[in-house]
């Protein structure tokens, strides 16, 4: 099987003030349809970096160098030689990002299903009767309760985990070949966040998505991810499937990590 996405020596430099800030140093890695790879590590190593660059979504200071090669239809696609039409065509088409904070990304003067359809609208040929019918199947996806009343409600009338479940209809609604997810469940309560969860699994399947999962938290990894890749100040230093990792790291920065998570036993 093809990777639907390969990222070859990726490196990301930021230039503020004359001081120059390498974010990256050089990833690589692949996603394949139908799997779930945790990007992990500490806050400031790289990850959101990382899925910002597959969308060309860093700011103009930025200097970035590598390969970013999206398949489609048994094409090649260098993302990092489109011009910004031809990325707005790939963006939440192709390939869409769930947020952390969907507040943020909902626009409140709309209702969710304004906005389920405006997405289907902006990359589709159809009518406002079909999109509709779309966007409320795909409420149903992702298992958003009466999806034809909570079409016409407004993203305030809703909990943080139907937030989240909207803002995950909005980036599945197209189809797209690969999902980014810049840590999903971190305004989620414990409970919703591994619904959430549950939901990204059924995905994968459902889809054949290949989603990458950027995330701090290892108990996240160990109940979805299939590979696993540590960042460590920009820079790839142990990759793995999740129980290669978690059974026998190699790296001492992944030690640490799996040493960092809270025990329910306690020390005598």
């Amino acid at each position: 099987m093809e990777p639907v996405l390969e990222i070859k020596n990726l490196k990301v430099r930021f230039t503020l003030e004359e001081q120059v800030v390498e974010a990256l140093k050089g990833i690589s890695f692949s996603i394949y349809p139908k799997e779930i790879v945790a990007l992990v590590g500490e806050s400031g190593s790289g990850k959101s970096v990382t899925c910002y660059s597959i969308l060309n979504l860093l700011p103009k200071y930025a200097d970035i160098e590598g390969s970013i090669t999206f398949r489609k239809d048994n094409k090649k696609i260098e993302l990092l030689r489109l011009n910004e039409k031809q990325l707005r065509n790939i963006r939440g088409n192709d390939i869409s990002m769930v947020f952390q904070e969907p507040s943020a990304v909902l626009n409140p003067l709309f209702t969710v299903g304004h906005q389920i359809v405006e997405t289907i609208l902006s990359h589709r040929d159809i009518n406002k009767e079909e999109a509709k019918e779309i966007a409320i199947d795909v409420m149903r996806k992702v298992h958003i309760p009466e999806p034809e009343r909570r079409f016409y409600q407004y993203p305030h009338e809703l909990s943080g985990g139907l937030k989240q479940r909207v803002a995950i209809a909005i980036a599945i609604v197209n189809n797209p070949l690969i999902l980014l997810a810049d840590e999903p469940t971190t305004a989620l309560d414990v409970t919703v966040s591994a619904q959430i969860l549950k939901l990204f699994l059924e995905l994968k399947e459902n889809l054949k998505l290949g989603i990458l999962l950027i995330t701090h938290d290892l108990g996240i990894v160990a109940e979805v991810a299939d590979r696993v890749i540590v960042l460590y100040r920009g820079e790839i230093v142990e990759e793995g499937d999740v129980f290669s990792i978690f059974d026998s790291p190699e790296h001492p920065y992944t030690k640490k990590l799996l040493n960092s998570r809270p025990s329910l036993l306690k020390r005598a």
